[in-house]
């Protein structure tokens, strides 16, 4: 029989739990929409987290509500025990994103279906041999009171074929699994296989090798049965709905079905590995070097490229900061092992969403852009590539060991390696401090660990006090009204933060960018005052300033009407700049985010440069020209997501759209988008639209604020008063940018007389210490001593012109103070001779530098400091003299 594709494997995984009545649904984002407590997806069952914790009933599609589901999830694990980034490549199983398959019931069916279900699919559909898989069970745990779970036990033997010295029951490191340090939780059973040839197996039974890191006895299948609900005070109460979460790593499973040792060797890697060695112009299997390198990068793109699509950046913090790693870790490994100098990595993505676009079509749709981020943030980094390696030389020079600090920097802010940087180290006869750089690393490791883990609720949190029996979603009419008369269904009070839900809201919860409304609830002489609206589930929690001291009635919801207005002009206002970025950038341009406040709003794009000044204010224009046009806006709701589709909607990728959408139009030639929000009646009540900024957010993405309606007047008002103000102090003219020209000339001449009147005065200072040079016992000639007020431009001319006129066996230290800065500068300048004795101007005034607080360095000649203890600077100048007495005749 023909093998498997890794694509079939997958539509086998679909196809059977599409025969026990599972939705398949799609993938989330690896960039998380709406937990805040998450870097990425890590887990397949993180989109159903609500439905775990109790605040939602089962997956909602299209009005229905589904107790089973099943899907393959694309995960980033990039810390803990089992997904350290720095094995990926090293090993065969080790990724930074990867597929993860499975099926979820929501108290719907348990343990017996789920351990059935999952032998058929391995041994039946998949035809693996039973007599090669384990199945584990939970042993119980006394500090927690839990029995051992028998009931797994007995149905591994009951419905399956499994041989029953094949289950074996582990601890509660193994078998337990916990979504955190409170919430659900509840035993696992894993299934392990072991791939070994028959004559080890008969040697030492797989049982032994069971949970003990074995490359070929590894665990397939966790089948996790949540069962219980871990409390703050660490106690487990049961939970009145018992749900299923499976996870399978596909990647494993197909290396299984294909019968390959590696991840790597099956199709799901073959594809890009086989493209990394077209542009290296090297083959997979030369070297282990090579090859790790090529694994290296064939996992990375992977990541980075789903990433990029679904919504995160390279950056300097946060998931953009993991990805710029992930990034520059497969750039370094082109670089140093496969001799690849030109960007490379954006040349991959053409093959990934090729491999993806059935399953995994948000790769393919923004191919362009994705390609554009990841080529952009290589060529930075390749000319970071050699900015690093002079930082080495600098940090090297004159020391025989490096400090793990200097080797941490270069790893975490150039993408050393620390191989790489011992092995410079080892080129000039040097070491590296690996204990101290070891403790740094996993001092990061478990900084990434902490920021990596999962949240729960908030432990101080009390539960919903529900006064409407029949719980059903908030409908909102705040398209259509500003007051409503509504009942409050739900209370809750959480921490500082008291909540309500009503039944009815004219309120609009803060989503697609749009912030929530504030305003007022009233009934009788009680105001509680609206604080921020959100939504969770279909209920939207009004946060207020308190709890009512009886919620039963009729309450009346009114919102903050002026505010609402502001909100909803700028609102319109995106719409209107997206169109007009499109009209004049591109269509490669798409929104990243945005936020709409009353105040102001903000929108993010991706584009690759910086707009010019002439570019803005044609953006501008056209945006103003939309708003004096007075075009009435068309609000449609229910409209058919595929008549949305052929009408060129446009829509946001990582969004979620039902089967019915709201459609805003403005003018159906220039303008038309699926919104949620609230917006203007027509364009001309917006008034003016004002950009305020324009700048970058991460690679490949910009940001535009801007302000419109009063903050907008407001804005020109204080910009007409600064003007004017302006106008008063160059005088009376009729063209003042001509005077302030005029000013800034001669400003910079009188600044260039009153450089040379201190270069003057530096050089007559310079000639006095020459005069006055010292000739050390070891016939060094030591020319040291302040020279005031000198920048470090000025001690750099002074020390070429001290090189010029010494002698030979000269030396000469110059410092200089800025005490209004709290700054200190250093110059070292040594002649020929004293170099081949021994000393080199960067490695003195590299020393003298941590006298003063600084750091340093430069050529062997001539080397400049500097530091932020300018007291110090004596003390500094009195040391050069003991250095140059190191010096032997």
């Amino acid at each position: 029989m023909a093998q498997k594709t890794s694509a079939e494997i997958r539509e086998d995984f679909f196809k059977f739990f599409k025969s026990k009545q599972h939705i398949i649904v799609n993938s989330a984002p690896v960039v998380p929409q709406e937990d805040p407590t998450l870097l990425f997806t890590n887990a397949g069952m993180n989109q159903f987290k609500p439905i775990f914790l109790g605040e939602q009933e089962g997956y909602k599609d299209k009005g229905t509500v589904y107790k089973r589901a099943a899907n393959t999830q694309r995960c980033i694990r990039v810390s803990g025990k089992h997904n350290d980034l720095e094995e990926v490549g090293h090993d065969t199983y080790h990724h930074t994103l990867f597929e993860m398959l499975g099926n979820w019931s929501f108290g719907d069916y348990f343990k017996e279906e789920a351990i059935d279900w999952g032998w058929e699919l391995l041994t039946k559909v998949w035809k693996i041999s039973p007599d090669r898989l384990y199945a584990t069970v939970f042993a119980g745990d006394e500090e927690d009171g839990l029995p051992a779970d028998d009931e797994a036990a007995e149905l591994w033997k009951s419905k399956t074929s499994i041989n029953p010295g094949h289950i074996l029951k582990c601890g509660k490191k193994d078998n337990f699994w916990e979504m955190g340090e409170i919430g659900p939780c509840g035993p696992c059973s894993e299934v392990h296989i072991d791939l070994r040839p028959d004559e080890e197996r008969k040697k030492q039974p797989g049982a032994d090798l069971v949970n003990k890191e074995h490359p070929k006895v590894m665990e397939i299948w966790n089948l996790v049965f949540i069962q219980f609900n871990r409390k703050k005070d660490n106690n487990l109460v049961a939970l009145p709905a018992k749900h299923v979460d499976t996870g399978m790593g596909f990647e494993r499973i197909v290396a299984v079905l294909q019968n390959k040792e590696s991840n790597y060797d099956t199709d799901v890697f073959t594809p890009l590995i086989d493209q990394v060695g077209k542009l290296a112009k090297i083959s997979y299997g030369e070297s282990d070097k090579s090859d790790i390198a090529m694994r290296v990068i064939a996992d990375h793109i992977r990541s980075v490229s789903f990433s990029i699509a679904d919504g995160a950046s390279p950056g300097n913090d946060g998931r953009g900061y993991v990805i710029r790693r992930i990034l520059r870790r497969a750039v370094r490994y082109g670089w140093d092992t496969l001799g690849m100098k030109e960007p490379f990595m954006n040349k991959l993505v053409d093959v990934l969403a090729e491999q993806f676009k059935e399953v995994f079509p948000e790769l393919i749709a923004q191919k362009d852009y994705v390609q554009n981020v990841i080529e952009a943030e290589e060529k930075g980094f390749i000319r970071t590539l050699g900015q690093g390696i002079q930082l080495f030389q600098s940090m090297i020079e004159g020391r025989t060991i490096l400090p793990g600090e200097d080797a941490f920097l270069l790893h975490d802010t150039y993408g050393f390696p620390i191989d790489l940087t011992a092995l410079m180290a080892r080129e000039q006869d040097k070491e590296v401090d690996i204990v101290h750089f070891d403790e740094l690393m996993l001092e990061q490791k478990e900084r990434a660990r902490s920021a990596g883990k999962f949240g729960t609720v908030d432990s101080d949190q009390e539960e919903w006090t529900f006064l409407n029996k029949d719980d059903k979603d908030t409908e909102f009419l705040g398209y259509d009204q500003l007051e409503a008369n509504a009942s409050i269904s739900a209370y809750r009070r959480s921490g500082k933060e008291t909540a309500l839900v009503l039944d009815r809201t004219p309120f609009y919860a803060e989503s697609g960018g749009q912030v929530g409304d504030t305003g007022i609830i009233t009934s009788g002489g009680e105001h509680i005052r609206v604080l921020d609206v959100k939504k969770n589930d279909g209920r939207f929690i009004h946060y207020v300033d308190h709890l009512p001291e009886n919620p039963d009635g009729i309450w009346n919801a009114v919102v903050d009407q002026e505010r609402r207005i502001e909100i909803r002009k700028n609102h319109t206002a995106t719409h209107l700049l997206h169109a007009a970025l499109r009209n004049i950038l591109g269509t490669h341009v798409g929104q990243k985010g945005s936020l709409v406040e009353n105040e102001r709003l903000r929108f993010d794009f991706s584009h690759y440069e910086a707009l010019d000044t002439n570019t803005i204010n044609k953006i501008e224009e056209l945006v103003n020209h939309k708003i004096q046009e007075n075009i009435a806006l068309k609000e449609e709701r229910n409209i058919p997501i595929t008549e949305a589709k052929r009408r060129g909607a446009m829509m946001l990728f990582g969004e979620k759209y039902g089967d019915k959408v709201r459609v805003i139009t403005i003018d159906p030639q220039y303008s038309v988008e699926l919104c949620g929000g609230t917006h203007a009646r027509a364009t001309g009540e917006i008034g003016y639209f004002r950009i305020t900024g324009e700048s970058s957010v991460a690679a490949g993405i910009r940001r535009i604020e801007a302000v419109t309606g009063k903050a907008a007047d407001r804005y020109l008002r204080k910009e007409k008063v600064i003007v004017e103000q302006f106008k008063s102090h160059i005088g009376k003219t009729d063209d003042p940018v001509s005077g302030l020209e005029k000013l800034i000339i001669e400003k910079k001449e009188l600044e260039k007389e009153v450089e040379k009147l201190r270069l003057h005065s530096a050089t007559s200072s310079l000639i006095n210490l020459i005069d006055n040079a010292e000739t050390l016992s070891n016939k060094i000639k030591l020319i040291r001593g302040e020279i005031p007020g000198a920048s470090m431009d000025v001690l750099k001319q002074l020390g070429y012109e001290s090189l010029r006129k010494s002698a030979e066996g000269t030396v000469t230290v110059l410092g200089s103070k800025d005490e209004k800065n709290g700054k200190v500068y250093l110059l070292a300048a040594v002649t020929d001779d004293v170099i081949a004795r021994g000393i080199k101007a960067g490695a003195l005034v590299g020393r003298l530098a941590k006298l003063v607080g600084g750091g340093g360095g430069g050529q062997p000649g001539l080397a400049t400091a500097g530091g932020r203890q300018p007291e110090k600077l004596g003390e500094a100048l009195e040391e050069a003299k003991n250095i140059c007495l190191e010096i032997k005749q």
